[in-house]
C-alpha cells in the first residue's frame, strides 16, 4: 500500500500581502537568474493592473517563492559585508 503525504493547503493572501508581493515583482524580474522567472514577474505585474485582479493560488505560491528567493539571495550576498572597517 502506498501512502501519500498531504501537501499543505495553500492559503489565500490578504490584500496587504498581495500588495507586498507585487511591490517586489519588478526587482524579482530585474534580478531573475532565468527567463521564466523574469517573464513570470513581468506578466504578473502587468496583470495586476487589471481591475479586481487577484492572483490564482498557483500564481500566489510562485510569487511567494520568488520573493523568498530574492531575500534569501540578497542575504547570502550580504554575508561578506562588514559595516565596521578595520
Amino acid at each position: 500500500m502506498t501512502f501519500h503525504t498531504r501537501q499543505p493547503i495553500e492559503r489565500a493572501a490578504t490584500p496587504a500581502e498581495i500588495e507586498r508581493l507585487l511591490h517586489h515583482m519588478p526587482v524579482v524580474a530585474q534580478m531573475a537568474q532565468n527567463t521564466w522567472a523574469k517573464d513570470f514577474a513581468q506578466s504578473v505585474t502587468k496583470q495586476s493592473r487589471r481591475k479586481n485582479w487577484n492572483p490564482s493560488l498557483k500564481q500566489l505560491s510562485v510569487m511567494r517563492g520568488l520573493v523568498t528567493d530574492l531575500f534569501t539571495r540578497a542575504s547570502d550576498d550580504m554575508e561578506d559585508f562588514d559595516p565596521i572597517e578595520s
